[in-house]
């Protein structure tokens, strides 16, 4: 019998946007290069963007959690 496996995108009801994706591969990217912690991120976000659409601009704690938790829903 072969073990049940998970779907990677079997959760989403849309495609991903351009800016979805944009976002997705920085934070690959900044994974990839060790910045596992939010500081880390945030400054990679910062330097390489994408910018953040919540204020046309700079990546917080605030605004980082306020996206995600609005991108997961």
């Amino acid at each position: 019998m072969s073990e049940p496996y998970n779907e990677t995108h079997q959760t989403r009801a849309r495609p991903n946007t351009p800016f979805e994706d944009l976002l997705g591969d920085s934070i690959e990217r900044a994974f990839g290069a060790g910045k596992y912690d939010l500081p880390s991120l945030l400054e990679h976000l910062n330097l390489a963007g994408p910018p953040c659409p919540l204020n046309e601009g700079e990546w917080t704690a605030d605004t980082y959690s306020t996206l995600m938790a609005k991108l997961g829903a």
